[in-house]
């Protein structure tokens, strides 16, 4: 077992019981090819939560301030999670991001980029749409994740449909088009699955 799945195993057992991790649409996330993951951000909890409910391993995008953080700048290499500078405009984060899609691996970012505790989804970057369009025959998975984080509370995360961009690439769509499209999709999960919305 490689230090990903190793680490994976080992905050699953943690964090499951503790936040009582409800998983849906788990069978909606493509068994191969290049996937860029995309979702809501409430706490700093979601990017392990949604790494341990993704089927494969994820490639997360993490502020480059974490990896300079002692302990954190030696893990963070190690579960796949590379650094990119705030706004989603690092040239190298972009180029990493690319290169992993076309590769067939997952890629998984929070567009809004950060953290966003009203329980609203806010605005997304243009620069999830410039992944999705421009990362090979990558599909795009929404996903949503419901809190709030309260120990022995319900905490959910939803995997939409997979988005096929092949429509969005071949009619030259902008990235900002994109991102409105993907942000919608995440918008369409919390509305669906919220507690809040239910009657």
């Amino acid at each position: 077992m490689d230090f990903y799945h190793f680490a994976r195993s080992v905050v699953y057992a943690a964090l499951k019981p503790l936040y009582r991790i409800q998983i849906i649409g788990q069978e909606n996330f493509p068994k191969e090819g290049g996937v860029l993951l995309c979702s809501n951000h409430i706490d700093e909890l979601d990017p392990p939560v949604v790494g341990i409910t993704a089927p494969r391993p994820v490639n997360f995008m993490a502020k480059e301030e974490l990896f300079k953080l002692p302990i954190l700048k030696g893990i963070l290499p190690k579960v796949h999670a590379f650094p990119v500078k705030r706004g989603l405009s690092d040239r190298q984060a972009l180029r990493t991001a690319i290169s992993l899609l076309k590769e067939g691996q997952v890629v998984g970012l929070f567009p809004e980029g950060t953290r966003n505790r009203t329980g609203q989804l806010g605005k997304g970057f243009s620069g999830a749409g410039f992944f999705a369009l421009r990362g090979g025959d990558a599909v795009v998975m929404p996903c949503a994740v419901i809190g709030p984080y309260k120990m022995f509370r319900k905490v959910t995360v939803v995997y939409g449909q997979p988005i096929d961009m092949t429509p969005y690439r071949e009619n030259k769509a902008k990235p900002e088009e994109v991102t409105e499209v993907i942000m919608a999709s995440i918008q369409k999960l919390l509305d669906e699955y919220h507690p809040d919305n239910k009657k």
